[in-house]
């Protein structure tokens, strides 16, 4: 199922005001209202987490950040 971000059209409470996350199948309908205080919400278009299946050591790697141009 993916997560959907959601955020406070103006107002709403300290759940809603900056963003918030919702796990919903891709039938459901999208939330229009906070499930804590009601207020007006809608989806946030965010970009996705994708793996490249490597590990976060060798990405970070000496020599892969020098390859791209980058120094810790």
């Amino acid at each position: 199922m993916p997560t959907y971000v959601y955020k406070a059209k103006s107002g709403g409470c300290p759940y809603c005001t900056n963003t918030f996350e919702k796990r919903q199948s891709m039938e459901e309908q999208p939330l229009d209202k906070c499930p804590e205080c009601g207020a007006e919400v809608e989806r946030v278009i965010v970009a996705p987490f994708v793996r490249t299946g490597r590990t976060d050591k060798s990405t970070l790697a000496d020599s892969n950040l020098k390859k791209h141009g980058f120094t810790k």
